[in-house]
């Protein structure tokens, strides 16, 4: 089957990354997985994976050790990068959220 058409996205920068670089890590070709991907979504007649929602959010006390250190080392690489936003800003969009 001739490969001839191109699909286009836009998505967050660091998601885009971090896949990518996973992906490499795994040698396969954004291409490759895009292709799997839809031909999955035509055998399953679907999404390929759940989607749902958790049941409840996820807090420190559920996560394990390396959980926490996985989700502070991408908030400290944020960080540097200077990526985020200043902490009164979104505080101040709490606020505004709460009834």
């Amino acid at each position: 089957m001739a490969k001839d058409a191109t699909v286009s996205a836009r998505v967050d920068y660091a998601v885009k990354t971090q896949a990518e670089e996973i992906l490499q890590g795994l040698g396969l070709p954004v291409s490759v997985v895009i292709d799997a991907l839809y031909h999955q979504i035509i055998y399953t007649r679907g999404i390929p994976f759940p989607l749902t929602l958790p049941r409840e959010p996820r807090t420190m006390d559920s996560m394990s050790k390396a959980d926490i250190d996985a989700m502070l080392q991408h908030s400290y690489e944020q960080s540097l990068a200077g990526q985020g936003r200043p902490f009164d800003q979104v505080f101040d969009e709490i606020e505004r959220s709460i009834p």
